[in-house]
């Protein structure tokens, strides 16, 4: 296979938090694509509904238990994951949970698990396929899902906007560290989206906070993106060719058009 078309084929995709939302999103968009995936999320339940509803596991899909904040659990699903699917070329990191509020109403346990599933899990477990695809002098591709918290001052969101912005941060020094290797590191940076299910646990206080946003300015219209669009941009992002590089991408909604 020319090299020219070599990211755009048989490639080989892992994510985390892969069960719902913009993970279940992309995970179903890499397998329209032809791609074999592995994913992996905390919640066996809904990694296993996931798995039934695109047609079961095989050697084209595999789905597995992941908590990416613990490093054995990590080498667990991509040992798994290799057996089932081969090996990992292109990384899409997309586990992270927040809850709003006033950092100082939040628990510390709160602050800790929302800087350690956003930053720490997505360091961790793209390091474990870096190490692979180095072993093999494999091409291949990390994905960082980011957030417009990540650009702009964020209040009542102040965890997970620091886990944003440090995981940009850290994006950008990856791939200089990467240069030469034909490993390529990218953020996707994403604006506000509705059908995740990603606020299915907040409670009436938390959903408040939505309107103080928009008050701020950080809601600007109601137009939202899908998970499917988000999913669309990181197929993009993952077809790039070998020549150059896509540092950043940045997806926003369009603003409803006016009559």
């Amino acid at each position: 296979m020319p090299e020219s078309n070599a990211q755009t084929r048989s490639r080989v995709a892992a994510l985390s938090g892969g069960s719902s939302g913009i993970g279940r999103a992309i995970v179903e968009a890499f397998r329209a694509e032809g791609w074999k995936v592995a994913f992996g999320a905390r919640r066996e339940e809904r990694v296993a509904e996931t798995v039934d509803a695109l047609g079961g596991s095989s050697a084209e899909l595999f789905g597995g238990k992941l908590d990416v904040t613990d490093a054995a659990s990590i080498d667990a699903f991509y040992d798994a994951a290799a057996h089932a699917v081969g090996h990992i070329d292109l990384v899409v990191n997309c586990a992270a949970h927040a809850r709003p509020g006033a950092f100082y109403e939040l628990s510390p346990d709160e602050i800790r698990s929302e800087i350690d599933s956003g930053l720490t899990g997505a360091l961790l477990f793209s390091r474990r396929a870096v190490i692979d695809m180095l072993a093999r002098k494999s091409r291949g591709d990390v994905i960082f899902i980011s957030s417009t918290t990540a650009g702009v001052p964020w209040p009542f969101h102040s965890p997970y906007a620091a886990s944003k912005a440090g995981l940009e941060q850290a994006a950008r020094s990856i791939s200089l560290e990467l240069e030469g290797t034909g490993i390529r590191s990218t953020v996707v940076r994403v604006g506000n989206t509705v059908g995740t299910g990603w606020a299915g646990d907040w409670d009436a206080d938390s959903m408040a906070v939505g309107a103080k946003w928009q008050q701020l300015g950080l809601i600007r219209h109601h137009g939202f993106m899908q998970p499917e669009n988000v999913a669309h941009a990181v197929v993009a992002a993952a077809s790039t060719p070998p020549g150059f590089q896509l540092d950043h991408v940045s997806v926003h909604p369009e603003a409803p058009k006016l009559r």
